[in-house]
């Protein structure tokens, strides 16, 4: 390999939109394993995987499903501020389904079947009415999501009579506690839904038409694109992966919280999905900087209580994660440094 081939090769690893993500990622595990010296330690314990690492990957698999909807709403130039308020939703209504002595009486999975579907369905009409709101009425999407970001809490305190529900079904449980060959079932639930997404966005035209919606929404509709409906879908697909989401946590936790279930967790995906390289104003994404993104919140997290830091100094440190991320994505910023640095270069 010559010179300009290794130059080749180096200037496409450089420009790599992965290249960002896996290196914060890699720093933070590095911090972390300085900081608690048994974090990359894994061990086999019960007939599954035990450790940090596999602690953190189990608490990242929500925030990975609501990433991956939000990546698809934000490439379509669209926002969805709602999603903490519909994993409150969703386990306000499966644990209602499996409460009381309903769900401690029928011991059969026909309850399981049953609150999961109805938990999703319900979700997946939550962005219906989100992308309703969005393309039928030609909301802002932020406006419109913000009805039912606000609403969506009313909903779930209404629906749980404003108290923490337990939930006592016992194989509701395994949703978010069980293991599956030897690792997490609600990591593998975030894998396989990440997986799916990837093969269904590369191997047919809806990745291209998501791509032309988001850098040109009128070109892409005079092109034939049904931008209305893919964008609709988009919004339903966001809501449904958010009830995925509030299923594990509700089954993590045993119990559903219409006030504080998924209560910020719209701001988290929102940096998931910057950190890995989906650009704010549409037309790129990526699935694996996504779910990458999603590991580095929960694995900075895991740092910083592991640390002995308070608790608040993770909110501090997700800001200046958020502006430092809103000004690399920033044109004019970007433009003002190379003037920056080619001045400083051609003075030299």
């Amino acid at each position: 390999m010559n010179n300009n081939e290794h130059k080749s090769l180096f200037q496409r690893i450089g420009s790599h939109p992965l290249l960002s993500p896996i290196a914060t990622l890699l720093l933070l595990i590095i911090i972390s394993s300085v900081v608690n010296p048994s974090f990359l330690r894994i061990t086999w314990f019960d007939g599954h995987f035990s450790g940090s690492l596999i602690d953190v990957l189990n608490r990242a698999a929500p925030l990975m499903l609501v990433s991956t909807g939000m990546m698809l709403v934000i490439a379509a130039r669209g926002l969805d501020i709602s999603v903490g308020a519909v994993v409150a939703i969703t386990a306000a209504v499966a644990a209602l389904i499996t409460d009381g002595t309903y769900g401690a009486t029928h011991s059969g999975l026909s309850t399981l079947f049953i609150a999961v579907a109805g938990a999703l369905i319900t979700a997946t009409l939550c962005g219906l009415w989100n992308g309703l709101l969005v393309v039928k009425t030609g909301m802002q999407p932020i406006i419109a999501t913000l009805i039912l970001m606000v609403a969506g809490r009313g909903i779930a305190q209404l629906i749980t009579g404003g108290q923490i529900i337990t939930i006592y079904y016992a194989p509701y449980f395994y949703i978010g506690n069980g293991f599956l060959f030897g690792l997490p079932f609600a990591l593998i639930i975030a894998l396989l839904t990440a997986i799916g997404l990837y093969v269904l966005l590369t191997r047919t035209a809806l990745g291209l038409f998501i791509r032309a919606i988001g850098l040109n929404p009128v070109a892409a509709h005079v092109a034939g694109v049904r931008s209305r409906m893919i964008t609709l879908s988009l919004y339903m697909f966001c809501g449904f992966t958010a009830g995925l989401a509030g299923l594990v946590i509700s089954s993590n936790v045993k119990s559903a919280d219409g006030n504080n279930a998924g209560q910020l967790m719209e701001l988290d995906a929102i940096l998931a999905v910057t950190l890995g390289g989906t650009a704010l104003t549409g037309g790129r994404f990526t699935v694996v900087g996504t779910m990458i993104g999603a590991l580095i919140i929960q694995t900075l997290t895991s740092m910083i209580y592991s640390s002995g830091l308070p608790p608040q100094v993770n909110l501090a440190v997700k800001a200046v994660l958020v502006f430092v991320v809103m000004l690399l994505q920033s044109n004019e910023f970007r433009n003002s440094m190379r003037a920056v640095l080619f001045k400083s270069g051609t003075s030299t």
